[in-house]
């Protein structure tokens, strides 16, 4: 069974490197990249399973990375690693695209935690700046909000909290079937086009408990 392939973009070097030390055995790190003006082709070459992406770059931030990936379409997710523990800048990085944002300072399993949940479509952030980014994102209901259904609001909160479909249903009593329906409606009415978005939509308007 193949590794998932991981592309680091930071330009510091050493601390790449020892990125993909840690990283050994859990993934296939299939390049190192030190400028963001290089992310776009690297990525469409190398196929990465997720981006390890630093916000400091020369020539072109991280966040831009984001931006011009998301532009072109190309199909990724990424993980944040920065020294920036900045509550603004991942509300940013999330909009622009990332599913997940560490700083430096977390430790080796809070990063291989983040990637496992980055590959799984989820969204994760440092625990240091979860309160934080969730009051800043939070705010009055818009007043076209769609109400959801009770079961919907079932459905979305297990989505949320990471469960999968088979694991909804069997908490819900529900086919799987039933459980995509709900889900597939949900995002049509929210006008969302993905599991990603659908959470940060959810996380954003409160129509969960967190």
């Amino acid at each position: 069974m193949s590794l998932p392939r991981v592309l680091i973009v930071d330009d510091h070097r050493m601390f790449a490197e020892g990125i993909a030390q840690l990283l050994k055995g859990r993934f296939d790190v299939v390049g190192i990249v030190d400028d963001g003006n290089l992310v776009l082709e690297s990525t469409t070459r190398l196929h990465p399973d997720v981006i390890l992406l630093d916000m400091s770059l020369p020539t072109v931030s991280g966040l831009e990375v984001l931006r011009r990936l998301k532009a072109n379409r190309v199909d990724f997710k990424a993980v944040v690693l920065t020294i920036q523990s900045d509550a603004r800048l991942a509300i940013e990085a999330l909009k622009a695209g990332a599913l997940g944002f560490l700083v430096k300072a977390s430790g080796g399993e809070e990063l291989l935690t983040a990637l496992d949940a980055a590959l799984k479509g989820r969204t994760y952030l440092t625990s240091t700046l979860t309160k934080e980014v969730l009051s800043l994102m939070s705010g009055p209901a818009e007043p076209t909000a769609v109400t959801l259904s009770a079961r919907q609001r079932e459905v979305l909160q297990l989505i949320v909290q990471g469960q999968r479909v088979k694991e909804i249903a069997m908490a819900l009593d529900l086919s799987p079937r039933s459980v995509e329906s709900i889900k597939y409606q949900m995002m049509q009415e929210l006008n969302v086009h993905s599991t990603a978005e659908l959470v940060r939509y959810a996380m954003q308007h409160h129509l969960v408990n967190v």
